[in-house]
């Protein structure tokens, strides 16, 4: 562990799959104790989940690994009267808590806020649902597809020929799982509070709200949101360009960004052609002005062009893979990536993509298996061997 602001604070993960999941792996990254409470038998859905079916077998497939180091792992049936007990008693010493079940599952189980505020008054209690814990929609399960088609995100995703489409990864899942780390840490940031804090994410309104400028551009100029492409609706040339070998990304929004870019291709003329002297003409020709920029283009190769604008100060960059991006030494030299031991091998995973005083928070411990530190964690709370045996025998654990 490098750097640690949530070092001593104790979070219990009840959560499956990715949302919840990827919200404590912020935590544990920040220094947190993350205790996994897991199902006997089962544990997190993401465990069978992954591009490994023998990683999968294991109950270690690699959805799980993923968002699941530095945790601890603690089976409970918190369907039994011991496993909502013991539940009971971790709370007790736990500063937040953290689930994603559909509303109103934890109350059924007499686990709710209100029942576990009262073995700590100081409990941080954040539940992240599809749509909030009220409203029409809040019983409705929560879906990263389905949630990115009720968002409007997928309306505006692609081009006119392919909209609605689907962003390529689950972000909803992941934007509910960053909003409600920000929640968590926040409330715990306010060490003065003598009262717990409820806190109620929804992912619809996660993502709607990473959704800014589209949201206000019809909130407040009326403005149908419209799918784009790879078209920046705010400016132009900004977007993805052909050249000899390829593609590139150009993001030319500002009039000197402008010049400078014809200048380098060899045509400043561009610059005094009436349907590309300002921004609003440069939008209203669009694509005639692509077509001019992509015969130039189509004389180097993507690599050429990049060092050429970058060169003039003109933002542009290629269009890599995941595996070109993975590669890449910007990303290897800043400890993004971090290797664990999983069984035989060394693994690597992503942290959490920020640093702190030049320091990229790490975690001391691979992702857990399936109760690993369910004994460990009862000897924390006092029981002994034989209680724990008993608690086995009892399907509590």
């Amino acid at each position: 562990m490098t750097k640690a602001p949530l070092k001593g604070m104790r979070i219990l993960d009840l959560t499956n799959v990715l949302a919840g999941p990827f919200c404590c792996h912020q935590l544990a990254h920040m220094g947190a104790d993350v205790i996994k409470v897991e199902t006997p038998g089962a544990g997190d859905l993401a465990r069978r989940l992954g591009a490994d079916p023998a990683r999968n077998a294991e109950l270690m497939g690699v959805s799980f690994l993923a968002q699941n180091p530095g945790k601890r792992s603690i089976t409970l049936n918190l369907k039994s009267t011991s496993g909502k007990r013991i539940l009971k008693e971790l709370v007790q010493e736990a500063d937040a808590l953290v689930e994603n079940f559909r509303p109103g599952v934890m109350a059924r189980l007499d686990l709710g806020y209100d029942m576990l505020s009262q073995e700590n008054p100081r409990l941080v209690y954040c539940a992240i649902s599809g749509f909030g814990q009220d409203g029409p929609l809040a019983k409705l399960p929560a879906y990263d597809q389905i949630v990115q088609g009720m968002s409007g995100v997928m309306s505006i995703t692609g081009d006119s020929d392919t909209a609605p489409y689907r962003v390529g990864y689950p972000m909803a899942d992941t934007i509910g799982g960053m909003t409600a780390a920000f929640a968590v840490a926040a409330a715990l940031a306010n060490k003065a509070h003598d009262r717990g804090t409820f806190i109620d994410v929804s992912m619809l309104e996660a993502v709607i709200a990473t959704m800014g400028w589209v949201v206000s551009n019809h909130l407040i100029a009326a403005q149908v949101p419209t799918p784009n492409g790879n078209d920046n609706f705010t400016a132009s040339p900004s977007g993805t360009f052909r050249t000899a070998d390829g593609v590139m990304n150009i993001a030319a929004n500002k009039q000197e960004q402008f010049e400078a870019l014809c200048e380098i291709i060899g045509n400043p003329a561009l610059v005094q052609d009436l349907r590309f002297a300002d921004r609003k003409n440069r939008l209203a020709n669009r694509s005639t002005l692509t077509a001019e920029l992509e015969a130039a283009f189509a004389t180097a190769t993507t690599l050429e062009w990049v060092e050429k604008l970058t060169a003039q100060g003109v933002p542009a960059g290629p269009v890599w893979s995941v595996r070109e991006a993975l590669a890449h030494p910007q990303l290897a030299d800043r400890g993004l990536l971090q290797t664990h031991r999983i069984g035989p091998e060394n693994l690597q995973l992503v942290g959490i993509g920020a640093k702190l005083d030049g320091m990229a928070p790490s975690v001391d411990s691979p992702p857990p298996a399936l109760g690993a530190h369910t004994n460990d964690i009862l000897t924390e709370l006092g029981y002994n061997n034989a209680q724990i045996s008993d608690l086995k025998k009892e399907g509590a654990i």
